[in-house]
């Protein structure tokens, strides 16, 4: 269960002194200050985070990913006539960096295979069921215990200031919805995320949404400005990501009037994490890291930046 990281006071204890903290600090301080000429209403102060490789780590390949490919073998073990197509079956072999080759036909048709054909909640109840008790295959921890401590911290400190915090992920919606509010202490409704085609079902005169296959609204890349739009309605003015997914939201924040904000973290350390940018399959950082010290973009650097990756590292 999410518990602030501070009650009384938030602040950045997991965050090296340094340009990258000063800048936030400055930042927020700045917007926040009523004689400042920056200042921000609160009710425009409105953050966005990315979640994989933003707010928890997204190696070897998205977790959600890995929820999906757990659910393959799951309708295996029920009916195999369910597994009947060759990307499917491929699926079943846990090749991970062999799946994420094929593309992201692949991926989407896995996922539509174990996302549809119930209702949201019974897809929700398998999703936690999951989260609780898988572990991921290279630290072994739970992945809601994958999640990055300085980002915690920086969550609360932003809300203590009267920030909207809000998710805007190219993950799921429904997969995102189940852990939020637990693990970062965002709720439901401040999730923007990828959704599938859906349909109402009435069942013995109970109402129900139904997850159909085919995807509804990508929200990714050029996505993620039209899904805050449509969601949040205002523009943010303090966004933060990872990859070149990210780039374009932060583009369109940071084009708005006043004081912007836009963050992208670096994965610079493989000792406490891991390692990769411009050639990576999942969370390329490559466009987007250039365009960062061209518009003024803060770069978080784990190795450089942060004392600590996970809760509970010394």
């Amino acid at each position: 269960m999410y518990q602030p990281t501070s009650q009384a006071h938030p602040s950045l204890l997991s965050w090296n002194e340094g340009p990258t903290k000063n800048a936030i600090i400055d930042f927020v301080q700045s917007v926040t200050d009523a004689e400042s000429t920056d200042f921000i209403h609160p009710s425009d102060r409105i953050a966005v985070f990315d979640n994989d490789g933003t707010l928890w780590s997204e190696k070897p390949a998205y977790f959600q990913f890995l929820f999906a490919l757990d659910r393959v073998n799951a309708m295996a073990k029920t009916d195999a006539a369910l597994i009947n197509t060759p990307v499917l079956e491929a699926a079943i072999g846990g090749d991970i960096d062999a799946l994420l080759d094929l593309g992201v036909p692949a991926i989407l048709e896995i996922v539509a295979a174990t996302h549809s054909g119930m209702s949201i909640e019974t897809f929700q109840d398998q999703a936690a069921e999951w989260l609780k008790r898988a572990r991921h295959p290279v630290s072994g921890m739970p992945f809601t215990s994958m999640v990055y401590q300085p980002m915690l911290e920086l969550l609360d400190y932003l809300r203590a200031y009267e920030f909207n915090v809000y998710i805007v992920s190219g993950g799921g919606l429904d997969f995102i919805r189940v852990f939020a509010e637990d693990v970062y202490g965002v709720p439901p409704q401040n999730v923007v995320g990828s959704f599938g085609e859906a349909r109402l079902e009435v069942e013995r005169g109970k109402p129900r949404i139904m997850k159909d296959p085919g995807v509804g609204f990508l929200d990714d890349k050029e996505g993620k400005p039209l899904g805050i739009a449509r969601h949040i309605g205002k523009r943010p003015v303090f966004v933060a990501g990872n990859s070149d997914g990210d780039l374009a939201m932060a583009q369109w924040s940071t084009a708005g009037e006043g004081a912007r904000f836009a963050m992208f973290v670096h994965h610079t350390d493989a000792e406490r994490e891991f390692a990769y940018d411009r050639e990576s399959p999942v969370g390329r950082f490559d466009e987007a890291l250039d365009a960062a010290p061209e518009n003024g973009w803060t770069i978080v650097d784990i190795a450089a930046d942060w004392r600590a990756v996970y809760g509970g590292e010394k």
